[in-house]
């Protein structure tokens, strides 16, 4: 298929086959996406997480206000921004550039200098709502390799963050929970799988100038 035809053939999967899973080779594809995410500065704030155990999934179901999704899929991504954006995220990541890149530190200490300034005049809030637009992006990542690749997903914005930190104990990782995305195969049964997409018409939605 094309991409715009793999883009139609996705929806949020309500119902996935749970004697599906993805293989090794899949879910190594979404690993890498994720990573592989555009995001400002390059500097990489998230973390996913990938939960397998079903038995763990079905004890997060309280916490996702009963969408089966999260326990009946594959696997369950989640995306998560660090509980401390610092200085010290901007010297590991200009480390990596000069060990990828061999960058001279003449030319990387300026940029360096300014990406600190720039975090460290920045609200707190502020801090933590640019990484969760981060985060979005990343999902919207995720969503289209998803696609590409015939994995069915369901993005999910409708859980308790709090409960669910809990839960994965992420807080001794240094993370929150942002976004859920389970992944795997659709059950033949979904009746939303055969929905028609809803969307405005082009002429409404870009405008050429």
């Amino acid at each position: 298929m094309s991409i715009i035809e793999n883009l139609k053939w996705r929806y949020a999967t309500k119902k996935f086959d749970t004697t599906k899973l993805l293989s090794e080779e899949k879910l190594n594809i979404l690993k890498e996406a994720f990573n592989l995410t555009a995001l400002s500065y390059g500097l990489q704030t998230l973390k996913l997480v990938v939960v397998e155990d079903k038995d763990t999934r079905e004890n997060l179901l309280e916490c996702s206000y009963g969408q089966r999704q999260v326990a009946d899929a594959s696997h369950l991504l989640v995306l998560c921004i660090q509980t401390e954006i610092n200085n010290d995220d901007v010297n590991e990541h200009f480390d990596t550039i000069k060990e990828v890149r061999n960058t001279p530190d003449a030319i990387l200490e300026p940029f360096k200098a300014q990406l600190k300034s720039t975090l460290n005049k920045m609200p707190t809030e502020k801090k933590f709502d640019w990484a969760t637009k981060q985060a979005y992006i990343a999902l919207g990542n995720l969503l289209t390799v998803c696609a590409v690749e015939g994995i069915d997903s369901c993005p999910m914005e409708g859980f308790i963050p709090e409960d669910l930190d809990k839960a994965l104990r992420l807080k001794k990782h240094g993370l929150n929970s942002v976004l859920m995305l389970p992944v795997g195969y659709r059950a033949e049964d979904d009746m939303f799988a055969d929905f028609k997409k809803v969307r405005k018409k082009l002429s409404e939605t870009v405008i050429d100038l």
